[in-house]
């Protein structure tokens, strides 16, 4: 299993290109902050609950059955225990390298009636990481997109999102989303309630904060996009939170038929779609 290791002692991030492109491990300032497996292989075995991974050409949730969506008739089957078509086609896939921390994989089919190209390019400076991904139509029609980003974070952590409103859950993600109240209001530093897994919009700056209390390490995500919706989940025992930026919520195709807020986009030939993040981490002063 080939390990592409980016960076240096402040932070590190070791991609595995075999297993779509994903992140392995994220380690800053020598703490391992991503629930990840000793064994990469078994990102194969288990691919959503491990590691940071890119999902495209949709993200979260899709319904399995046959769909007309831009003059075509998309049939994906169900990969996940809840009867959804969930996270896209490519967060397991092998990916190329194209050069230093850059990665590119092309996909379609499947019941996904065009093709189109994914790229990641990664970079780390400091102790902060870029992250940079685009999604391209290489049909000769219109394509529904989505794109995003799909990291674990380990626990013991604090987060901030700073949405305003909230579509909850992630599971029944209803039409329009609601004010964010009590166990959604997640604006200031806290632990996630567990069992929480939803979609926050309305982004405000910077989008999310984490906080490794027992590490003693901070981070900033700021994230640019033509729409950002923040992701986020608390599995109970799963001893990790997922923190996702993404350009829809989740029932994204859903949400384009029916002309339903945080959509997904409608890509004509040639067309890019593009999400960036940056993770910038920062030790405390008792951690130093």
């Amino acid at each position: 299993m080939e390990e592409i290791r980016i960076g240096g002692a402040l932070l590190e991030v070791v991609v595995l290109p075999a297993l779509g492109a994903r992140l392995h491990r994220i380690r800053a300032f020598g703490h391992d902050l991503l629930r990840a497996p000793d064994d990469p292989d078994h990102h194969r075995e288990d691919p959503f609950m491990w590691g940071g991974y890119v999902m495209a050409p949709w993200c979260n949730r899709i319904e399995p059955e046959p769909v007309m969506a831009a003059g075509r008739t998309i049939e994906i089957g169900a990969n996940f225990v809840d009867g959804t078509a969930i996270h896209g086609q490519v967060y397991v896939r092998p990916w190329q390298v194209e050069g230093p921390g850059s990665f590119v994989v092309r996909g379609g089919g499947d019941g996904w009636p065009w093709h189109y190209e994914v790229q990641e390019r990664i970079e780390v400076v400091g102790a902060e990481v870029r992250i940079a991904l685009a999604l391209t139509n290489l049909d000769d029609g219109p394509m529904p997109a989505g794109i995003g980003l799909h990291p674990w974070f380990l626990g013991p952590i604090e987060v901030a999102i700073r949405g305003d409103v909230v579509y909850d859950p992630n599971t029944d993600s209803p039409a329009r989303p609601a004010p964010v109240a009590g166990r959604t209001d997640l604006r200031r530093l806290a632990p996630m309630p567990e069992g929480l897994d939803a979609t926050w919009s309305a982004i405000g700056d910077p989008p999310v904060e984490l906080h490794w209390p027992t590490l003693g390490i901070r981070a900033v995500m700021v994230v640019q996009a033509p729409v950002i919706n923040i992701v986020a989940a608390n599995p109970a025992g799963a001893g990790a939170v997922a923190v996702e930026p993404e350009t829809h919520a989740p029932r994204g195709l859903r949400r384009l038929l029916d002309g339903q807020p945080d959509a997904m986009a409608i890509l004509d030939p040639g067309a890019t779609l593009a999400l960036s993040l940056t993770l910038a981490f920062t030790r405390e002063a008792s951690a130093r």
